[in-house]
Protein backbone atom coordinates (compact mmCIF):
# COMPACT_ATOMS: atom_id res chain seq x y z
CA UNK A 1 0.00 0.00 0.00
CA UNK A 2 2.84 2.10 0.82
CA UNK A 3 3.90 1.73 -2.66
CA UNK A 4 0.90 3.54 -3.99
CA UNK A 5 0.89 6.53 -1.75
CA UNK A 6 4.84 7.16 -3.35
CA UNK A 7 4.07 6.09 -6.49
CA UNK A 8 1.40 9.27 -6.31
CA UNK A 9 3.88 11.49 -4.91
CA UNK A 10 6.50 10.30 -7.75
CA UNK A 11 3.59 11.41 -10.45
CA UNK A 12 3.46 14.72 -8.96
CA UNK A 13 6.74 15.40 -8.80
CA UNK A 14 7.52 14.12 -11.96
CA UNK A 15 4.85 16.73 -13.30
CA UNK A 16 6.30 19.39 -11.40
CA UNK A 17 9.96 19.24 -12.56
CA UNK A 18 8.25 19.07 -16.37
CA UNK A 19 6.64 22.16 -15.59
CA UNK A 20 3.27 21.12 -15.64
CA UNK A 21 0.72 21.85 -13.89
CA UNK A 22 0.41 18.77 -11.39
CA UNK A 23 -2.98 17.14 -11.07
CA UNK A 24 -4.67 13.68 -8.92
CA UNK A 25 -6.94 11.81 -11.46
CA UNK A 26 -10.14 10.39 -9.19
CA UNK A 27 -13.21 8.67 -10.32
CA UNK A 28 -16.04 10.77 -10.08
CA UNK A 29 -18.35 9.25 -6.66
CA UNK A 30 -21.73 10.60 -8.57
CA UNK A 31 -24.81 8.32 -9.12
CA UNK A 32 -24.37 9.29 -12.82
CA UNK A 33 -21.25 7.02 -12.65
CA UNK A 34 -22.72 4.00 -10.41
CA UNK A 35 -23.36 1.10 -12.48
CA UNK A 36 -25.03 -2.56 -11.56
CA UNK A 37 -22.78 -5.29 -12.19
CA UNK A 38 -25.61 -8.07 -13.18
CA UNK A 39 -22.43 -10.77 -13.60
CA UNK A 40 -21.27 -10.41 -10.73
CA UNK A 41 -23.55 -9.05 -8.66
CA UNK A 42 -22.39 -5.98 -7.29
CA UNK A 43 -22.65 -2.09 -7.65
CA UNK A 44 -19.25 -0.49 -9.21
CA UNK A 45 -17.97 2.67 -9.76
CA UNK A 46 -18.05 3.82 -13.62
CA UNK A 47 -15.31 4.77 -15.96
CA UNK A 48 -15.69 8.72 -15.76
CA UNK A 49 -12.79 10.27 -13.93
CA UNK A 50 -11.99 13.77 -13.06
CA UNK A 51 -8.86 15.24 -12.45
CA UNK A 52 -8.16 17.79 -9.57
CA UNK A 53 -5.51 20.50 -10.53
CA UNK A 54 -2.90 22.47 -8.04
CA UNK A 55 -2.96 25.59 -10.44
CA UNK A 56 -7.16 25.86 -10.21
CA UNK A 57 -8.71 28.72 -8.19
CA UNK A 58 -11.75 25.64 -7.46
CA UNK A 59 -9.49 22.79 -7.06
CA UNK A 60 -6.05 23.76 -5.27
CA UNK A 61 -7.44 23.64 -1.74
CA UNK A 62 -8.70 20.19 -2.12
CA UNK A 63 -5.41 19.22 -3.97
CA UNK A 64 -3.67 20.34 -0.68
CA UNK A 65 -5.64 18.87 1.63
CA UNK A 66 -5.44 15.63 -1.19
CA UNK A 67 -2.02 15.63 -0.38
CA UNK A 68 -1.64 16.19 3.16
CA UNK A 69 -3.72 13.02 3.88
CA UNK A 70 -1.89 11.06 1.97
CA UNK A 71 1.44 12.15 3.18
CA UNK A 72 -0.14 11.19 6.72
CA UNK A 73 -1.15 7.83 5.39
CA UNK A 74 2.45 7.51 4.16
CA UNK A 75 4.01 7.89 7.59
CA UNK A 76 1.18 5.61 9.00
CA UNK A 77 2.04 2.74 7.20
CA UNK A 78 5.73 3.61 7.83
CA UNK A 79 5.38 3.85 11.51
CA UNK A 80 2.85 0.55 11.02
CA UNK A 81 0.77 2.11 13.55
CA UNK A 82 -2.79 2.76 13.32
CA UNK A 83 -5.30 5.80 14.13
CA UNK A 84 -8.95 7.34 13.72
CA UNK A 85 -10.24 9.41 11.33
CA UNK A 86 -11.49 11.50 14.02
CA UNK A 87 -7.32 11.45 15.40
CA UNK A 88 -6.26 12.40 11.28
CA UNK A 89 -8.45 15.56 11.44
CA UNK A 90 -6.99 16.93 14.68
CA UNK A 91 -3.29 15.96 13.49
CA UNK A 92 -3.92 17.87 10.32
CA UNK A 93 -5.59 20.23 11.00
CA UNK A 94 -3.89 23.63 11.50
CA UNK A 95 -3.48 27.29 10.25
CA UNK A 96 -1.10 28.13 7.08
CA UNK A 97 0.95 30.72 8.11
CA UNK A 98 0.93 34.15 7.10
CA UNK A 99 -3.21 33.72 6.89
CA UNK A 100 -6.13 32.66 8.36
CA UNK A 101 -6.55 30.16 6.56
CA UNK A 102 -7.08 26.82 7.89
CA UNK A 103 -6.13 23.36 6.42
CA UNK A 104 -9.28 21.73 7.26
CA UNK A 105 -12.42 23.50 8.84
CA UNK A 106 -14.56 20.33 9.78
CA UNK A 107 -13.79 16.81 9.78
CA UNK A 108 -16.53 16.59 6.91
CA UNK A 109 -13.73 18.40 4.85
CA UNK A 110 -11.06 15.37 5.92
CA UNK A 111 -13.53 12.43 5.30
CA UNK A 112 -14.45 12.81 1.60
CA UNK A 113 -10.46 13.24 0.85
CA UNK A 114 -10.26 9.71 2.62
CA UNK A 115 -12.49 8.45 0.21
CA UNK A 116 -10.96 10.06 -2.99
CA UNK A 117 -7.37 8.28 -2.31
CA UNK A 118 -9.31 4.87 -1.48
CA UNK A 119 -10.67 5.16 -4.92
CA UNK A 120 -8.15 7.09 -6.64
CA UNK A 121 -5.71 4.00 -5.60
CA UNK A 122 -8.27 1.30 -5.42
CA UNK A 123 -7.63 0.46 -1.80
CA UNK A 124 -9.62 0.53 1.41
CA UNK A 125 -8.72 3.09 4.31
CA UNK A 126 -8.37 -0.12 6.55
CA UNK A 127 -5.36 -0.74 4.73
CA UNK A 128 -4.24 2.90 4.90
CA UNK A 129 -4.47 2.69 8.29
CA UNK A 130 -7.12 4.42 8.85
CA UNK A 131 -9.77 3.04 11.42
CA UNK A 132 -13.53 3.83 12.33
CA UNK A 133 -14.83 2.93 15.90
CA UNK A 134 -15.62 -0.70 16.56
CA UNK A 135 -19.27 -2.00 15.63
CA UNK A 136 -20.11 -5.94 15.22
CA UNK A 137 -19.79 -8.77 17.50
CA UNK A 138 -19.25 -12.31 16.37
CA UNK A 139 -19.36 -16.00 18.24
CA UNK A 140 -18.22 -19.12 16.69
CA UNK A 141 -15.76 -21.82 16.80
CA UNK A 142 -12.99 -19.66 15.38
CA UNK A 143 -9.73 -19.52 16.28
CA UNK A 144 -7.76 -16.03 14.92
CA UNK A 145 -4.68 -14.44 15.74
CA UNK A 146 -4.90 -10.57 15.74
CA UNK A 147 -1.73 -8.96 16.09
CA UNK A 148 0.21 -11.56 18.03
CA UNK A 149 -2.55 -12.31 20.03
CA UNK A 150 -4.53 -15.85 19.59
CA UNK A 151 -8.57 -15.21 20.24
CA UNK A 152 -11.17 -17.82 20.02
CA UNK A 153 -14.13 -16.97 19.64
CA UNK A 154 -16.45 -19.56 21.47
CA UNK A 155 -14.47 -18.94 24.35
CA UNK A 156 -15.50 -15.26 25.55
CA UNK A 157 -18.35 -15.43 27.44
CA UNK A 158 -21.67 -13.24 26.99
CA UNK A 159 -19.63 -10.35 25.16
CA UNK A 160 -18.72 -12.31 21.65
CA UNK A 161 -15.35 -10.79 19.76
CA UNK A 162 -15.94 -7.16 19.06
CA UNK A 163 -15.32 -6.38 15.12
CA UNK A 164 -12.70 -3.98 15.08
CA UNK A 165 -13.03 -1.30 11.87
CA UNK A 166 -9.74 -2.61 10.13
CA UNK A 167 -9.90 -6.56 9.81
CA UNK A 168 -7.53 -6.86 6.73
CA UNK A 169 -4.01 -8.37 8.85
CA UNK A 170 -6.53 -11.36 10.85
CA UNK A 171 -5.50 -14.61 10.75
CA UNK A 172 -7.87 -17.33 10.79
CA UNK A 173 -6.10 -20.21 12.13
CA UNK A 174 -9.24 -22.47 12.51
CA UNK A 175 -12.99 -22.21 11.07
CA UNK A 176 -15.45 -24.85 11.97
CA UNK A 177 -18.91 -23.87 10.52
CA UNK A 178 -21.48 -24.95 8.12
CA UNK A 179 -22.70 -21.28 7.43
CA UNK A 180 -22.46 -17.89 8.75
CA UNK A 181 -25.62 -16.08 10.14
CA UNK A 182 -25.63 -12.12 10.19
CA UNK A 183 -28.44 -10.62 12.40
CA UNK A 184 -29.25 -7.08 12.73
CA UNK A 185 -30.47 -6.68 15.90
CA UNK A 186 -28.55 -6.40 18.85
CA UNK A 187 -31.20 -7.95 21.47
CA UNK A 188 -31.41 -10.82 18.54
CA UNK A 189 -28.21 -11.76 18.65
CA UNK A 190 -28.42 -11.21 22.36
CA UNK A 191 -31.06 -14.37 22.35
CA UNK A 192 -29.21 -16.37 19.82
CA UNK A 193 -25.68 -16.39 21.89
CA UNK A 194 -26.95 -17.18 24.96
CA UNK A 195 -28.84 -20.02 23.83
CA UNK A 196 -25.65 -21.05 21.95
CA UNK A 197 -27.32 -21.33 18.63
CA UNK A 198 -23.96 -20.79 16.49
CA UNK A 199 -22.94 -24.36 18.63
CA UNK A 200 -26.32 -26.13 18.19
CA UNK A 201 -25.86 -25.33 14.34
CA UNK A 202 -22.23 -25.29 13.87
CA UNK A 203 -22.36 -21.83 12.42
CA UNK A 204 -21.05 -18.30 13.06
CA UNK A 205 -23.23 -16.20 14.12
CA UNK A 206 -22.44 -12.15 13.74
CA UNK A 207 -24.58 -8.87 14.89
CA UNK A 208 -24.27 -5.98 13.00
CA UNK A 209 -26.56 -3.91 14.78
CA UNK A 210 -27.76 -2.02 12.52
CA UNK A 211 -26.27 -1.33 9.24
CA UNK A 212 -23.37 -3.10 8.84
CA UNK A 213 -19.74 -1.13 9.44
CA UNK A 214 -17.50 -1.54 6.68
CA UNK A 215 -15.26 -3.96 8.99
CA UNK A 216 -17.75 -6.72 9.75
CA UNK A 217 -18.80 -6.54 5.87
CA UNK A 218 -15.39 -7.07 5.16
CA UNK A 219 -15.09 -9.50 7.85
CA UNK A 220 -18.43 -11.53 6.15
CA UNK A 221 -16.67 -11.27 2.98
CA UNK A 222 -13.57 -12.43 3.88
CA UNK A 223 -15.17 -15.87 5.85
CA UNK A 224 -17.25 -16.20 2.71
CA UNK A 225 -14.72 -16.35 0.60
CA UNK A 226 -12.05 -17.97 1.98
CA UNK A 227 -13.67 -20.51 3.29
CA UNK A 228 -16.79 -20.81 0.81
CA UNK A 229 -18.91 -20.37 3.80
CA UNK A 230 -22.87 -19.57 3.17
CA UNK A 231 -24.03 -16.17 4.45
CA UNK A 232 -28.11 -16.22 5.44
CA UNK A 233 -28.90 -12.45 6.90
CA UNK A 234 -31.73 -11.69 9.26
CA UNK A 235 -32.84 -8.25 9.41
CA UNK A 236 -36.49 -6.34 10.65
CA UNK A 237 -39.65 -7.13 8.29
CA UNK A 238 -39.34 -3.64 6.47
CA UNK A 239 -37.69 -1.62 3.74
CA UNK A 240 -34.74 -0.32 6.18
CA UNK A 241 -33.66 -3.59 7.27
CA UNK A 242 -34.08 -5.26 3.94
CA UNK A 243 -31.58 -1.79 2.80
CA UNK A 244 -29.44 -3.77 5.53
CA UNK A 245 -29.82 -7.08 4.01
CA UNK A 246 -29.09 -5.41 0.43
CA UNK A 247 -25.83 -3.09 1.07
CA UNK A 248 -23.92 -6.71 2.67
CA UNK A 249 -24.90 -8.30 -0.54
CA UNK A 250 -24.75 -5.89 -2.68
CA UNK A 251 -22.93 -3.17 -1.78
CA UNK A 252 -23.60 0.48 -1.53
CA UNK A 253 -24.04 3.65 -3.28
CA UNK A 254 -21.79 5.72 -1.28
CA UNK A 255 -19.27 2.99 -1.14
CA UNK A 256 -19.60 1.48 -4.66
CA UNK A 257 -15.96 1.91 -5.21
CA UNK A 258 -15.50 -0.88 -2.86
CA UNK A 259 -17.86 -3.36 -3.56
CA UNK A 260 -15.29 -6.03 -4.24
CA UNK A 261 -13.74 -5.84 -0.93
CA UNK A 262 -17.06 -5.36 1.37
CA UNK A 263 -20.15 -6.91 -0.69
CA UNK A 264 -21.08 -10.37 -0.21
CA UNK A 265 -23.36 -11.66 -3.77
CA UNK A 266 -23.54 -14.92 -2.65
CA UNK A 267 -25.81 -14.19 0.35
CA UNK A 268 -29.64 -15.43 1.01
CA UNK A 269 -32.15 -13.20 3.12
CA UNK A 270 -33.54 -16.04 6.14
CA UNK A 271 -36.09 -13.34 7.71
CA UNK A 272 -38.10 -11.43 8.59
CA UNK A 273 -40.48 -11.29 5.35
CA UNK A 274 -43.47 -9.36 5.04
CA UNK A 275 -45.01 -13.14 4.63
CA UNK A 276 -43.74 -14.06 7.75
CA UNK A 277 -46.25 -11.73 9.61
CA UNK A 278 -49.08 -13.51 8.68
CA UNK A 279 -47.43 -17.18 8.51
CA UNK A 280 -46.16 -17.10 12.41
CA UNK A 281 -49.19 -15.31 13.20
CA UNK A 282 -47.53 -11.81 13.92
CA UNK A 283 -50.63 -9.93 13.31
CA UNK A 284 -51.26 -7.78 16.99
CA UNK A 285 -47.13 -7.62 17.05
CA UNK A 286 -46.93 -5.15 14.06
CA UNK A 287 -46.10 -1.35 13.42
CA UNK A 288 -47.66 0.91 10.84
CA UNK A 289 -45.63 2.10 8.26
CA UNK A 290 -44.80 5.26 8.21
CA UNK A 291 -44.74 7.29 4.83
CA UNK A 292 -40.86 6.86 4.87
CA UNK A 293 -40.92 3.51 5.43
CA UNK A 294 -43.59 3.11 2.61
CA UNK A 295 -41.30 5.56 -0.11
CA UNK A 296 -37.89 3.84 0.94
CA UNK A 297 -40.09 0.04 -0.24
CA UNK A 298 -41.07 1.51 -3.23
CA UNK A 299 -36.94 2.99 -4.07
CA UNK A 300 -36.10 -1.14 -3.11
CA UNK A 301 -39.09 -2.90 -5.92
CA UNK A 302 -36.73 -1.12 -8.57
CA UNK A 303 -32.91 -2.27 -7.84
CA UNK A 304 -31.70 -4.43 -9.82
CA UNK A 305 -30.51 -7.04 -7.33
CA UNK A 306 -34.50 -6.88 -5.72
CA UNK A 307 -35.85 -7.82 -9.31
CA UNK A 308 -36.66 -11.24 -8.20
CA UNK A 309 -40.38 -12.40 -7.66
CA UNK A 310 -40.17 -13.34 -4.29
CA UNK A 311 -38.77 -10.36 -3.69
CA UNK A 312 -41.26 -8.13 -5.41
CA UNK A 313 -43.74 -10.17 -3.76
CA UNK A 314 -42.38 -9.53 -0.07
CA UNK A 315 -41.53 -5.92 -0.90
CA UNK A 316 -45.49 -4.90 -2.78
CA UNK A 317 -47.10 -7.27 0.17
CA UNK A 318 -45.87 -5.09 3.14
CA UNK A 319 -46.52 -1.32 0.88
CA UNK A 320 -49.90 -3.21 0.70
CA UNK A 321 -50.61 -4.11 4.56
CA UNK A 322 -48.72 -0.61 5.18
CA UNK A 323 -46.92 -2.37 8.34
CA UNK A 324 -43.75 -3.75 9.11
CA UNK A 325 -42.50 -6.19 12.20
CA UNK A 326 -39.35 -6.12 13.97
CA UNK A 327 -37.39 -9.33 14.90
CA UNK A 328 -38.72 -8.64 18.43
CA UNK A 329 -42.27 -9.77 17.30
CA UNK A 330 -41.17 -12.89 17.43
CA UNK A 331 -40.52 -13.07 20.90
CA UNK A 332 -44.53 -13.15 21.35
CA UNK A 333 -44.50 -16.88 20.69
CA UNK A 334 -41.99 -16.95 23.14
CA UNK A 335 -38.57 -15.93 24.10
CA UNK A 336 -36.63 -18.92 22.45
CA UNK A 337 -38.92 -19.16 19.71
CA UNK A 338 -36.36 -17.80 17.31
CA UNK A 339 -33.72 -20.09 18.40
CA UNK A 340 -35.74 -23.44 18.76
CA UNK A 341 -38.64 -22.96 15.80
CA UNK A 342 -38.19 -19.87 13.76
CA UNK A 343 -34.66 -20.27 12.32
CA UNK A 344 -34.46 -24.29 12.66
CA UNK A 345 -37.67 -24.57 10.91
CA UNK A 346 -36.08 -21.69 8.23
CA UNK A 347 -32.87 -23.71 7.73
CA UNK A 348 -34.34 -27.14 7.35
CA UNK A 349 -36.95 -26.11 4.66
CA UNK A 350 -34.06 -24.09 3.09
CA UNK A 351 -36.82 -21.13 3.22
CA UNK A 352 -34.08 -18.30 1.82
CA UNK A 353 -34.66 -15.11 -0.38
CA UNK A 354 -31.93 -14.65 -2.99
Amino acid sequence: MIEKLRSLGLQILEMVNRGENPYIEIPVRSLSNIVWDEKAGLLRLGESKAKRYFFHVGHARKFMQTMLVAAFCEDLLDENIHTSIRDMYYNLKRTLPGTKENTFDTQDESNPIIVDIETSLNILREQLHLIADRKGVVAGNVVIEDRGDEIDWSKLGSGGWSIPSAVEDIKFKHVDADFILVVEKNAAFERLHEDKFWKKHHCILIGTGGQAARGTRRLIRRLNKEFNLPVYVMTDADSYGWYIYSVIKAGSMNLAHTSELLGTPTAKFIGLSASDIKEYGLENFTIKATERDIKRAKELLNYPWFQHKEWQKEIKLMIKMGKKAELEALSSKGLRFITNNYLPEKLEKRKFLP
